[in-house]
Parts: C-alpha cells; sequence; structure tokens
C-alpha cells in the first residue's frame, strides 16, 4: 500500500456554516465534493484539504483523517494482519468510495480509502 494524500477531517456542527469560513476567508474552494455530512475545501493549487464532517453517514464512528491509498483492498487485509480494531469494515459506499476505517492503537480512528479514478 502506497499512501497517497492524507486530510485532516474536523468535526462541524453544520456544514454550510462552515463554507464562509473555510471558503470565503481561507479561500478554499469546495470544488471536490460535498455530500451533505462531508464536504472537502481544497486550496486553488490542489496541494492542501481540510474535510468538515457532520457525522459520518454509514460509520459507527467518525474518523480524524482520510488517508488515500493506492491500494485499499491491501490495506484491509495488512491492517487485519496487524490485529487493528476496524472500525468500519471495507465496502465500496454509494458515493464511489471503497474504505475502511480504523482505530489507532492511541485511540484515533482513521479512514482509509481508495477514491473511484
Amino acid at each position: 500500500m502506497r499512501v497517497r494524500k492524507i486530510v485532516p477531517n474536523l468535526a462541524v456542527g453544520n456544514i454550510e456554516q462552515s463554507k464562509s469560513f473555510y471558503g470565503e476567508f481561507l479561500g478554499l474552494e469546495n470544488k471536490e465534493f460535498d455530500l451533505g455530512w462531508v464536504a472537502r475545501f481544497t486550496t486553488p493549487d490542489g496541494e492542501s484539504s481540510v474535510q468538515v464532517v457532520t457525522g459520518d453517514a454509514t460509520s459507527p464512528a467518525d474518523s480524524v483523517m482520510s488517508v488515500m491509498v493506492d491500494d485499499v483492498d491491501a490495506a484491509y487485509e495488512e491492517a487485519e494482519r496487524l490485529g487493528y480494531d476496524i472500525v468500519h469494515p471495507l465496502t465500496t459506499e454509494a458515493w464511489g468510495v471503497r474504505r475502511f476505517l480504523v482505530r489507532a492503537p492511541d485511540g484515533n480512528v482513521v479512514n482509509i480509502v481508495r477514491h473511484h479514478s
């Protein structure tokens, strides 16, 4: 597995209210996605991003970051082999990503994901 990108996930109460701060004040663009419960804001050059999340739509726990990988199936197998706590099983979600959520030994939940091409 190779990590392609890491994006922090910030817990927010309301996506719409977040848009004025992250979009207007910080000048980040919301072009990648906005699913109503999660949205990504990215710098115009695409180098940096942050996601705001009101609550994960399918997982029983929210994640503190999303790690985009080239082979999510291999990452899942490795997490299981190492005995990590799988919070949300490997799933192809309705919005087109394949992902799982795993709890790090420090207690943080991490979203491991492969976005569709």
